[in-house]
Parts: C-alpha cells; structure tokens; sequence
C-alpha cells in the first residue's frame, strides 16, 4: 500500500470560508503559485464563484469596452474589477447573486431611472447601473461606457 500527503500554502485572506480545493488549485492545474512561492489567484474567478450566472453579464460588458481601444487595462481587485484608461472609467462589481452594478464615471450626466446615482461606490463613480442580464449590455449602456472612456483622459 502506498500514501501521500499534500499540503498547499494559500491566503486565507483571497478566499472567502466556503472556498474549493478546485479553486485553490486553480482548476487543479497548481498554478496557483509563481516561481518565487508568491501566491497566483484569478481574483475574476473568485468573485464569480457561486455566482456563476452574473458571468456572462461581465463577459460581455468586457467585450464591449474592449472594442474601445486598446490603451485599456483591466485591473481585477478582491471584490470588483477597475476599467482604466489613464482614469478608472467603469467599475464592475458582483453586487449579489443575481446583480452586477456596475459604475460609470460620467461628468455632470443626470440620473435617471436606468442611470442612478453613484449607491455603494461613493465617489470611485458618479453613476451605477443595475444589471441582472447580458441583455441589459445594450446599445444604450455602451454608449455611456464609451462617453465614460472618452472622458477619462
């Protein structure tokens, strides 16, 4: 008979009580880690895991500002994902299991029923929309990514 053992270093701080050896391990493929030990985790991965159908709403809000340009980085965080030109210009965040918010950065625009104020992000947006489908990725929210994009220079 033969046995092993595996013991795996991690940041308890990147995952919340209910985290998977499979997200550990990063799909079990143990590139979790970088040569130097430093700890390597899909922090879009992890926002998303138990939410899985706010995913597509990202993907496609992604793909829509990536058609932008390409002077824009993607900067994922603990809990959301910063859209950045030289300025932050959309905020993308898992707001709860059925619901992105998602903040614009859009100088003197007023609120409306769709377009609503700032909420939870205070003064990182001046506007936050409410999706709760991919659908709502429409020409209407492009086109105030786009303006946001466009002023953040």
């Amino acid at each position: 008979m033969a046995g092993c053992a595996l013991s795996i270093m991690m940041n308890y701080d990147e995952f919340d009580g209910n985290h998977t050896y499979r997200e550990i391990t990063g799909k079990y493929t143990f590139d979790t880690h970088q040569k130097d030990g430093q700890e390597t985790v899909d922090l879009v991965e992890v926002q998303y895991a138990g939410e899985e159908a706010l995913y597509p709403i990202y993907q496609k809000v992604l793909a829509a500002i990536n058609q932008f340009g390409n002077d824009i980085t993607v900067t994922p965080k603990k809990t959301s994902v910063s859209i950045i030109r030289k300025k932050q210009f959309v905020l993308v965040k898992p707001a709860t299991k059925t619901r992105i918010d998602l903040g614009l950065k859009l100088r003197d625009k007023p609120v409306g029923d769709r377009l609503g104020n700032s909420g939870p992000f205070g003064t990182m947006c001046t506007h936050r929309v409410k999706l709760s489908s991919a659908s709502e990725v429409d020409e209407e929210l492009i086109a105030w990514m786009k303006e946001a994009y466009e002023l953040s220079v």
